[in-house]
């Protein structure tokens, strides 16, 4: 038969030519559904052991839960898939929670309108003390609803404010900026807190980082969703940062001072995720001067 060239066992014969084409098409669709389907619907605890300077032995192991740009009303991320990543935080037994803010967005393409009552119903539950701040999506969609909210359901919120946390016969101050991109963030707050006291700044945005001062002994920040499509090339154009992806997410520090950014949990505009898992990351705290001591 001319035309239809058989290998050994009669399957029909592909053209090496076409061969390429047809494994590019196969690993663009494996790509496609990874970015759109699995990976934005797999949160997980990611552990970490974080060092730092400022940290007081008395509080080492101290642990803190992350919970950054939920993003609720994106189609992966639900009222009951909230009230799941509260259940999971609550069976890590953290000795606090740091909520970053971002947590309803109307805006992701194919999502819903979840208000702001029932995110911050369902973020009540959490067992720990659990202080949070506003992200940019926060101001820009419910302005201070969303604060309202939080305030209702029991939770601390601060913007430029800051707290002393009780952990044990102990305590820490937490500092919470206001959002960079859409308020004023200052660090006046500050000098409310007695020297040699530990201090954890939370902020949604981490371009506050090379302004935090050095007595600070820790920043959490969100906002950037590992570059939500982490890629080369893609990733520096799509990361919204003034410092493109250099605090993308992760342990960062400079100049002796320690930055932690979590990729956070919803999507932002597009409902994709691409070598950025979601994640609540679950810090272990650690003086290094206890450290040096054993």
């Amino acid at each position: 038969m001319r035309g239809r060239r058989l290998s050994e066992g009669g399957r029909r014969w592909v053209p090496p030519a076409r061969r390429l084409p047809l494994a590019v098409l196969a690993a663009a669709g494996a790509a496609g559904a990874r970015a759109l389907w699995w990976e934005p619907r797999h949160v997980r605890i990611t552990r970490h052991e974080l060092r730092l300077p400022h940290w007081p032995a008395a509080l080492d192991g101290m642990q803190v839960a992350v919970i950054a740009d939920l993003h609720v009303g994106a189609p992966q991320v639900g009222l009951r898939k909230l009230e799941r990543v509260v259940a999971a935080v609550n069976g890590a037994a953290p000795d606090l929670v740091a909520l970053l803010g971002d947590y309803a967005d109307p805006r992701v393409a194919f999502g819903d309108r979840i208000p702001p009552d029932a995110v911050a119903q369902r973020l009540a539950r959490l067992a720990a003390p659990a202080v949070a701040v506003l992200g940019n999506h926060d101001w820009d969609h419910w302005g201070p609803r969303m604060s309202d909210a939080l305030r209702r359901a029991g939770l601390t919120v601060l913007e430029n404010d800051c707290v002393p946390v009780a952990l044990g016969s102990s305590h820490a101050w937490v500092l919470g900026m206001a959002d960079a991109s859409t308020r004023a963030p200052s660090f006046g707050a500050l000098d409310a807190v007695p020297d040699g006291e530990p201090v954890i700044v939370l902020s949604h945005d981490p371009d506050v980082f090379p302004r935090v001062p050095p007595r600070v002994a820790l920043t959490l920040a969100g906002h950037l969703h590992g570059g939500q499509v982490n890629l080369p090339l893609v990733r520096e154009r799509v990361t919204p940062s003034r410092h493109g992806a250099r605090y993308a997410a992760g342990h960062v520090e400079e100049g002796g001072r320690h930055l932690f950014v979590s990729r956070g949990i919803g999507t932002s505009r597009l409902p994709v995720r691409f070598l950025a898992p979601p994640e609540v990351a679950l810090l272990r705290l650690t003086s290094c001067e206890h450290a040096r001591s054993q």
